[in-house]
């Protein structure tokens, strides 16, 4: 059994987006068309120039250099904004290039590990394949997942990733026009739309927390700097261009406000969507950081933790007491994330939404989840998630369950909510909850909770710093005493080894520690049953009932009859 991390607080948001639509004319989008593609153009060549520096420190990347020619095609604060995106983009490619090749080696080593047991055996742990087809097969992979370790590795040692502005899948979708239901002008639109660079950082102190784009809180007016070459399309001073319409950003309004007030930094992203034909304007900054409790702290106030089991299609919920005790009926949240992004993206939110009402139903400080990832899963595939079939039904599966995503859109609605988010290690959840919270939690709840609610109090537990395992030597419940449950509040004290109960006489007081009296107890013996012939069978008369005393105290109680 491996080793099992202790639980912690997930981080709150580092910062906050909001986006408002720009009802904008004709007139409005020539111009930010033209704006963004003159921008787009020189960020790509500077972006270029960056790839080719290589990964040096942050004072030899020559942004200076760089930010000062691009200022005179455009504008010093354009040319702070394009140097900044380059630099981003070149760091991020590089992280991607040391993903991929952790994930190709973690694939090659256990395609290899299995090679080497022959076909139909095992040894160890390590199962051999199945027949020679198969085998071979595999061959063909290791080769191409080395020849693709290759590559990468090269871009490694000569410190030039490859990067595709607008998106490497969608300039690929352009040899494959009829399978993406395209035409060659749908798809030109789509690639100039996402090439386009409008985007503005934010300063401090500038007039509207912003002097390249500027929004107006007044009156939601928003005006632009032109770069040098386009400043004779200016309508407004000094070299500014204002657009027809206005934003109000109704999500979150009071946040920007406060920001925009104080001449705090907001930077600005102007989007263009050609599937609707809609403009964007996104508004973004950073967030304070916030000091979370950890779950020690969390455990120590004694607050109630909502225990969420992340499933394919649905989210399996139960409310835990203090002490790790399930609270009220299984949950069982649905989450059909089927159909195109924006849909499942709202069906997501929607499922978190509910969560977070049932926190607050159950006045509970947090919720508790897994750290899922399936990184290691997803990279060597059939090797661990089976073949055939039935592997592939169940890989479809796990790649449909949002788990970096799930955990980010809770972990920024939960802490607007005042909610905590507290990540536990899933190992063995689902087999713990089962075998030991299954059974007790149909005993005590009317709704039928599933193995998936099962795995739910394990996590939460888990979370609360308890064992998984109820305490040994805890009776069930009884059917008869209702609701009442002994689970997790009593415990069998075993007896030091070599003592032995003390004696008992006929005269000695009972003490209270038995819940039925020994027939050594009574003084008066009971008369003999009645047998009764005559019947199909012999049965006794139990005696009637009589009065009897305890031994040595007088007191008189009722025999049962």
């Amino acid at each position: 059994m491996r080793a099992i991390a202790p639980p912690f607080t997930v981080a709150a948001p580092s910062g906050a987006r909001i986006r408002d639509r720009l009802r904008v004319d004709g007139a409005d989008e020539k111009v930010l068309t033209l704006v963004g593609q003159h921008l787009g153009r020189h960020q790509r060549a500077d972006l270029t120039e960056r790839v080719t520096i290589g990964l040096v420190p942050v004072k030899d990347n020559r942004r200076a250099e760089r930010k000062k020619k691009l200022t005179g095609v455009s504008s010093s604060r354009w040319a702070g904004a394009m140097t900044r995106a380059s630099e981003d983009q070149y760091q991020l490619s590089m992280r991607c290039l040391y993903d991929e090749r952790a994930g190709l080696r973690r694939a090659i080593g256990k395609i290899t590990r299995r090679l080497a047991v022959p076909c139909g055996q095992q040894k160890g742990r390590v199962r051999g394949y199945r027949d020679r087809g198969e085998r071979f097969q595999k061959q063909r992979r290791l080769q191409a997942l080395r020849a693709r370790l290759a590559v990468v590795e090269q871009h490694i040692a000569e410190e030039r990733p490859s990067v595709v502005v607008g998106g490497r899948r969608l300039a690929k979708t352009r040899h494959h026009l009829a399978d993406a239901y395209l035409t060659a002008g749908e798809w030109r639109e789509r690639w100039e739309a996402a090439r386009l660079f409008l985007t503005a950082d934010g300063e401090s102190g500038a007039p509207h927390e912003n002097y390249t784009i500027t929004v107006d809180p007044a009156d939601g007016s928003v005006t632009i700097v032109l770069p040098e070459p386009l400043r004779h399309l200016a309508n407004a001073p000094p070299d500014r261009y204002r657009l027809a319409c206005t934003v109000t950003f109704h999500h979150r309004r009071e946040e920007w406000l406060d920001r925009v007030t104080a001449h705090r930094a907001v930077r600005y992203d102007i989007v263009r969507d050609p599937v609707r034909g809609r403009w964007y304007l996104d508004a973004s900054w950073s967030a304070a950081k916030t000091l979370l409790p950890s779950p020690q702290e969390i455990r120590t106030a004694g607050g109630r933790m909502l225990a969420v089991d992340l499933n394919a299609g649905h989210l399996a919920a139960y409310a835990l007491d203090p002490y790790g005790n399930p609270v009220g009926e299984p949950i069982t949240v649905p989450m059909e994330l089927t159909g195109p992004a924006s849909r499942r993206d709202g069906r997501l939110r929607a499922a978190v939404t509910s969560l977070i009402k049932l926190a607050r139903t159950h006045h509970c400080t947090g919720i508790v989840i897994e750290n899922l990832g399936f990184t290691d899963a997803r990279q060597t595939g059939r090797e661990t998630m089976g073949r055939g079939r039935r592997g592939k039904a169940f890989r479809r599966t796990v790649a449909g369950i949002p788990t970096a995503r799930f955990r980010d859109r809770l972990r920024g609605m939960a802490c607007h909510q005042g909610l905590v988010v507290v990540a536990v290690d899933p190992a063995y959840t689902s087999r713990w909850g089962a075998q030991h919270w299954q059974t007790p939690l149909n005993d005590q709840s009317k709704t039928i909770a599933t193995r998936h609610h099962a795995a739910a109090v394990a996590i939460g537990r888990r979370g609360l710093g308890q064992r998984i395992r109820r305490r040994p030597g805890v009776t069930a419940p009884d059917r008869r005493i209702g609701q009442r449950r002994a689970t997790g509040q009593t415990a069998s004290v075993p007896r030091p080894r070599g003592t032995t109960s003390p004696p008992r006489t006929t005269g000695t007081p009972h003490q209270g520690d038995k819940t039925r009296r020994s027939p050594s107890d009574q003084l008066v013996p009971l008369p003999a049953p009645t047998t009764v012939r005559g019947a199909p069978g012999t049965r006794h008369h139990p005696p009637g009932p009589e009065r009897i005393e305890s031994a040595g105290t007088g007191q008189p109680h009722q025999e049962r009859c």
